[in-house]
Protein backbone atom coordinates (compact mmCIF):
# COMPACT_ATOMS: atom_id res chain seq x y z
CA UNK A 1 0.00 0.00 0.00
CA UNK A 2 1.28 3.67 -0.90
CA UNK A 3 0.63 6.24 1.48
CA UNK A 4 0.04 9.39 -0.59
CA UNK A 5 1.31 12.18 2.04
CA UNK A 6 -1.14 15.01 1.98
CA UNK A 7 -0.20 18.40 3.99
CA UNK A 8 1.97 21.12 5.24
CA UNK A 9 5.74 21.71 6.58
CA UNK A 10 6.05 24.54 8.81
CA UNK A 11 8.80 26.03 11.73
CA UNK A 12 7.87 26.45 15.56
CA UNK A 13 7.03 29.92 14.32
CA UNK A 14 4.71 29.84 12.59
CA UNK A 15 3.32 26.84 13.88
CA UNK A 16 2.56 29.17 17.30
CA UNK A 17 1.66 32.09 14.83
CA UNK A 18 -1.09 30.11 12.79
CA UNK A 19 -2.15 27.46 15.54
CA UNK A 20 -6.27 28.04 14.93
CA UNK A 21 -5.90 27.49 11.14
CA UNK A 22 -3.63 24.89 11.04
CA UNK A 23 -6.12 22.87 13.39
CA UNK A 24 -8.63 23.62 10.87
CA UNK A 25 -6.36 22.23 7.97
CA UNK A 26 -6.10 18.86 10.49
CA UNK A 27 -9.91 19.20 11.04
CA UNK A 28 -10.06 18.94 6.87
CA UNK A 29 -7.79 15.60 6.68
CA UNK A 30 -4.15 17.02 6.11
CA UNK A 31 -1.50 16.52 8.47
CA UNK A 32 0.61 19.34 9.85
CA UNK A 33 5.12 18.80 10.39
CA UNK A 34 6.11 21.01 12.53
CA UNK A 35 10.41 21.82 11.87
CA UNK A 36 12.96 23.36 13.95
CA UNK A 37 15.64 24.76 12.07
CA UNK A 38 14.48 22.68 9.24
CA UNK A 39 14.05 19.51 11.39
CA UNK A 40 10.90 17.58 11.84
CA UNK A 41 10.03 17.14 15.49
CA UNK A 42 6.16 16.86 15.35
CA UNK A 43 3.62 16.09 13.83
CA UNK A 44 -0.07 17.06 14.34
CA UNK A 45 -2.71 14.91 12.65
CA UNK A 46 -6.54 14.40 13.24
CA UNK A 47 -7.86 11.75 15.60
CA UNK A 48 -10.03 9.26 14.15
CA UNK A 49 -12.07 7.21 16.13
CA UNK A 50 -11.46 3.27 15.97
CA UNK A 51 -13.55 0.70 17.26
CA UNK A 52 -13.77 0.70 21.61
CA UNK A 53 -11.81 -1.85 22.91
CA UNK A 54 -12.76 -4.68 24.92
CA UNK A 55 -11.23 -5.03 28.14
CA UNK A 56 -9.44 -8.64 28.42
CA UNK A 57 -9.97 -9.35 24.97
CA UNK A 58 -6.64 -10.89 24.57
CA UNK A 59 -6.88 -13.13 27.53
CA UNK A 60 -5.41 -16.03 27.34
CA UNK A 61 -3.37 -15.10 24.71
CA UNK A 62 0.27 -14.47 26.01
CA UNK A 63 2.05 -16.30 28.49
CA UNK A 64 4.00 -15.38 31.25
CA UNK A 65 7.06 -18.10 31.61
CA UNK A 66 8.00 -18.00 35.33
CA UNK A 67 10.99 -17.08 35.03
CA UNK A 68 10.35 -13.82 33.49
CA UNK A 69 12.14 -11.25 36.22
CA UNK A 70 14.98 -13.54 36.59
CA UNK A 71 18.56 -12.49 36.53
CA UNK A 72 20.02 -12.85 32.93
CA UNK A 73 23.04 -15.49 31.81
CA UNK A 74 26.03 -13.29 32.25
CA UNK A 75 27.06 -13.57 28.05
CA UNK A 76 23.29 -12.42 27.87
CA UNK A 77 23.90 -9.56 30.58
CA UNK A 78 27.43 -8.75 28.84
CA UNK A 79 26.02 -8.15 25.54
CA UNK A 80 24.06 -5.54 26.82
CA UNK A 81 26.93 -3.80 29.27
CA UNK A 82 29.26 -3.65 26.36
Amino acid sequence: MVHLWIGVTVGVHEAKTNLLSLLQRVAGGEEVVITRSGVPIARISAITEGERRVFGQDRGRLAVPDDFDAPLPDDLLDEFES
